[in-house]
């Protein structure tokens, strides 16, 4: 028989493991059956291996993990001790999954003898995660663990990247004791380059957007226009994580660009801002759609992406987590010269209808919000965009959706990110926590104020952990706005179901904003003019702070309308 590991060397064993594969970030939610992890982190830590972050929520724990592994662009860890504790990660597991993110989960456990026993916090955690996740290892107690980390460290940065499960089972003693027989383990240390730059983007790329490498920048360069298809009316979507190749393409090719403010690809003269609301009076003439990244916004798009008169293709040069092979409608094309070949160059004017059309729909919205008199999602959008220089999270709901209205082409923040995996609103706070100190950048995040609400448990920071530079700028409508834009809001429904509507969508409330930053120890402040808002948003950002512009919902559909009114008659 083999002899067993004292649980502290085999916690060791794991971190040394966790350390040489790149794990530079882990944070550790409390917890008796992994303190063996917990120590042997803080020794690694001690030795510059790693950088730890406690949270006592491990929803938010999972979430802020996430973020650290998006800002990195490399695996990130969150530990946590058995039970409900390892059920808590399955939201951010499940971003993870579908947004190709390397979380790893460290989900300490009772040895095998207790299983089943009832012994306390004891329950099956082996494969909990299902299918989100890449690799679900079960490592006995006394085991070296060290083999079994190097196995779900590479699937997880491989084939789509995603989060995997290491299952730690560890026997009393929990705590180390004295050392002198233990056994020496070397931590893995970062090298002489990556001590410089603890914050250093590998790809210097958007997280998980597809670098324009220098082969596909030759290939797009005019000497190469050979390649092309006769003249087309194409257009280039560029959804969530597409990158600066989407752009790259789209001006070489002389098409316009309808690029989300998450694609990370949303700048240069072919981009084109209300997009979404030009394809009512544009999208007839569309013939061929290019698809970069993975488009999740509006309603307009996935409805020209469904036509049966339109030819698509989907530009995959490797393998993503979103779909299944054979579930999308597109034609997959994994090679830019093919791709160039599809899409072929706009024909005479294609482009400039566009261009023009994208100047007077800017022109006619703009006045329109000019004659606004309070605040609203769009105007927020809009001064936040052209505020930000460092990085800029966007929460899911109506945050996002304005920015894509509103984010003007000829400004960029430094980097975009959003949880759209599966485009939820929980651990939003904790996600951009995890994205600033992952980065080092001062980082701005807009949300809604029930996305705020439901991760408020992440402004909790305990004395001596590392704060983010991070500013929140929280729209403050009492409840869910997106409904009233749906087809819940429509006069009929509301007309029927108008108290229900409000009730079970709308999800009123009347939280104190202020007051409940001031519990967390975080600045508030309250501003009610465009004026203000750019006042705010003009201070450095330096530690954590609220935001708070309050609006009202009940108006936002027939903004939404004019808006659309306006736009028509301009086009």
């Amino acid at each position: 028989m083999n002899e067993q590991l004292k649980s502290i060397d085999a916690a060791r064993l794991a971190v040394a493991a966790l350390t040489a594969a790149g794990v530079r970030h882990v944070v550790v939610a409390p917890g008796s059956r992994s303190a063996p992890m917990a120590y042997a982190l803080a020794e690694a830590e001690a030795a510059g291996a790693v950088r730890l972050h406690v949270r006592i929520d491990e929803r938010v724990g999972g979430f802020t993990a996430l973020g650290l592994a998006q800002g990195a662009q490399g695996p990130a860890a969150i530990l946590t001790t058995s039970g409900t504790a390892v059920g808590e990660l399955l939201p951010a597991v499940m971003e993870a999954n579908h947004a190709a993110v390397p979380l790893v989960v460290l989900s300490a456990d009772r040895p095998e003898e207790l299983r089943g026993s009832g012994a306390n916090q004891t329950t099956n955690q082996v494969g909990l995660f299902g299918t989100h996740v890449r690799c679900a290892l079960d490592i006995p107690a006394g085991a070296d663990p060290s083999a079994f980390v190097a196995r779900a460290l590479a699937e997880a940065l491989t084939g789509p990247r995603g989060p995997v499960q290491l299952n730690l089972a560890f026997r009393d003693p929990l705590i180390p004791g004295d050392d002198a027989d233990g056994i020496p383990v070397p931590i893995g240390i970062p090298n002489d380059a990556d001590a410089a730059d603890d914050h250093a983007s590998p790809t210097g790329q958007a997280p998980g957007a597809h670098p324009a490498s220098e082969e596909e920048l030759t290939t797009l360069r005019p000497d190469t226009s050979s390649t092309h298809a006769a003249p087309a009316r194409t257009v280039v979507v560029a959804g969530h994580r597409a990158g600066e190749l989407a752009a790259v393409f789209a001006q070489h090719l002389n098409l316009p660009l309808l690029a989300e403010p998450s694609s990370n690809a949303r700048f240069g003269p072919n981009a084109v801002a209300q997009y979404r609301l030009l394809l009512e009076h544009l999208g007839s003439d569309v013939e061929r759609v290019v698809v970069f990244g993975r488009p999740t916004l509006s309603r307009p798009i996935a409805a020209l992406l469904s036509r049966p008169d339109v030819e698509r293709a989907l530009y995959l040069p490797g393998p993503v987590a979103w779909f299944e092979e054979g579930r999308r409608q597109e034609r997959i094309i994994k090679s830019l010269p093919e791709l160039l070949r599809f899409a072929g160059r706009g024909g005479p004017g294609w482009l400039e209808r566009w261009q023009q059309a994208g100047v007077r729909a800017d022109a006619a919205l703009r006045s329109l919000l000019a004659e606004a008199a309070a605040l609203n999602g769009l105007q927020v959008a809009d001064a936040v965009w052209e505020a930000t220089d460092g990085n800029l999270v966007l929460g899911s709901s109506n945050p996002i959706r304005d920015a894509d209205l509103m984010a003007s082409p000829g400004w960029h923040p430094l980097e975009v990110y959003a949880n759209r995996g599966l485009a939820g609103i929980d651990g939003t706070i904790s996600t951009a926590t995890g994205v600033a100190l992952a980065t080092g950048t001062p980082t701005r995040l807009l949300v809604g104020d029930l996305t705020f609400l439901h991760d408020a448990g992440g402004l909790l920071l305990g004395p001596g952990e590392e704060e983010a530079d991070l500013q929140m700028v929280v729209l403050n409508d009492a409840g869910g706005g997106i409904f009233g834009l749906l087809e819940h809001g429509e006069e009929g429904n509301l007309g029927r179901h108008g108290d229900a509507v409000e009730r079970l969508f709308g999800t009123p409330h009347t939280a104190d904003f202020a007051a409940l930053a001031r519990g967390y120890g975080v600045s508030h402040q309250l501003v009610a003019s465009a004026a203000d808002l750019d006042a705010a948003l003009a201070l450095p950002i330096r530690g954590r702070s609220v935001i708070e512009v309050r609006a009202d919902r009940s108006v936002l559909r027939t903004l939404h309308a004019s808006i659309r009114e306006r736009i028509a008659r301009v086009i």
